[in-house]
Formats: C-alpha cells, structure tokens, sequence
C-alpha cells in the first residue's frame, strides 16, 4: 500500500532498488494517477503509450498537459489500454486532432473530465464523437479551440446532457445558436466561461439563465454586444450564481449590477 502514495518519480526510483521492489512499485494498481506535466518537454508518444500497458484498467486520471509532442496514434493506444479512465488533460497537446477524440469515443465510455484547451486543430467532428461515446462527460474544457461551431455544440449537448462545467472561451466563431442549444440540454450546469466569444448577445445568455438554474459561475468577459438585461436575467432566473466575470462588457451599467444585487 505504501507504494500507492508515491508519486511517478519516486516509483521509478524505487523500482531500482532491488527486483521486489522493482515488481511492486511497478505494479499497475500504483499507477491510477499520474501527471506529467513537469516532464512534458520529454515526453514522446512512446512513453504514452509504455505507460498506457503498464498501467491498463488501473489508470484513472492522466495529465499530459503541454506535452506537445504526444500525437494521435500514441493517445489511440492509450484509449485502447485504459479503458477505465476519467479524467484527461490534454491540454496544449497540439499535435492532437479529431482522431483522438473518436478514439476516446470508442474505448472510454467512462471518462468525465476532459480538457482539450489550445488543441487548436479540434472540431465539430470531435464534439460529435464526444457525444457519442461518451455520456458520462461532466466537465469539458474546449477554450481556444476556434473550429468550433454551433453545430459542433449542438451534437455535443444532445449526447452529453449531464455537463456541469463547460469552457468555451476563445471559441470566437460560436453565436447565440450555440448557446440556445446548451440552455435546452444543460439542466445540470454549474460552471460556464464564454470569455472572448465575441458574436455572443442578450438572446443567446438569456436562455442559458432560463435553462440553467443551477448556474454557480459565469464569464462573459469581452463579450461587449451583452447589455443589462443580462444582469436582469441572471437576478431572476439563478439564484445560486456566486461568480460572474464580465470585464470589457462597456454596455453594462451600475443600474442593471443594482438590479442581480437585489
């Protein structure tokens, strides 16, 4: 058991030790959690996918945040091999594409928690096989993905209805379409970011405070077309609100701040 709590360098250290350690501490069960972060300049797809058989079904939550040289084939493997995983970040890793996504939607039903942000060549396609594939996600961090599109946000929402938390910022090409769609099938949302989604207006915010009542945190920083009836709309409709970022909206008055403090 004491080798559970030891993180990925100290594992790799005792494994040196002698041959039983070396059977322990590389035993998959010790491996559920791992993040790479701090080794990302090193990282190639190999070690992905070396990790990915020695870990299996055991592995739970994975961090390859900016390993950018990590790709498609490397994540494909790792679909296949760990099956029971639930949080993923993947942040930064640009080499992705909608491959990797249709290979999550194959084999990880179970994911919850992904984070693609700045995998720019990302679109509609991988929200479609999210959505398919993948009914258990719970959080999704899309920002600066700017292929997607309305259509995109659409499929996905219908598939994966159970979504609390969803970050969009820098998405610049999604309108208030998109919005509609998530305020329809996104009862259970608590956290949103629309920062910097520019063509956004009062229509679009409007019915994601109608649909989600449960809505705890919102930024809409730099959506300047959004106006008072914003503020108007998330007094009445979210009560349980506690966070809302709204920098460089130049519409927003101290009379509408008057009216949600009510």
């Amino acid at each position: 058991r004491i080798f559970s709590f030891l993180d990925v360098v100290t594992l790799c250290r005792c494994a040196q030790v002698s041959r039983a350690w070396n059977v322990l501490a590389l035993d998959g069960s010790n491996w559920q959690r791992i993040d790479l972060f701090d080794f990302q300049r090193d990282i190639e797809g190999r070690v992905v996918e070396n990790i990915s058989k020695r870990c299996g079904g055991f592995l739970r939550k994975l961090s390859l945040r900016g390993c950018q040289g990590v790709g498609d084939n490397a994540l494909r493997t790792f679909a296949q091999n760990c099956r029971n995983i639930e949080v993923l970040n993947l942040n930064g890793c640009t080499k992705i594409t909608d491959a990797t996504c249709t290979s999550l939607s194959k084999f990880c039903s179970k994911l919850r928690h992904l984070d693609l942000a700045s995998c720019t060549s990302i679109t509609n396609l991988s929200l479609k096989a999210l959505s398919e594939g993948c009914p258990l996600l719970e959080q999704l961090i899309i920002s600066w993905c700017d292929q997607v599109t309305k259509d995109g946000i659409q499929a996905l929402v219908r598939g994966c209805g159970g979504l609390r938390a969803l970050s969009l910022k820098g998405c610049t090409q999604l309108e208030d379409e998109a919005l509609k769609f998530i305020g329809a099938h996104c009862p259970e949302l608590v956290t949103l970011n629309l920062q910097t989604c520019l063509q956004i207006t009062d229509d679009g915010l409007i019915t994601i405070c109608r649909g989600c009542h449960k809505l705890q945190s919102l930024c809409a920083s730099g959506c300047s077309n959004i106006t008072d009836a914003i503020l108007n709309a998330l007094g009445q409709n979210c009560p349980r609100l506690r966070i809302l970022e709204v920098a460089r909206c130049s519409q927003l008055t101290d009379v509408g701040f008057t009216t949600l403090a009510r």
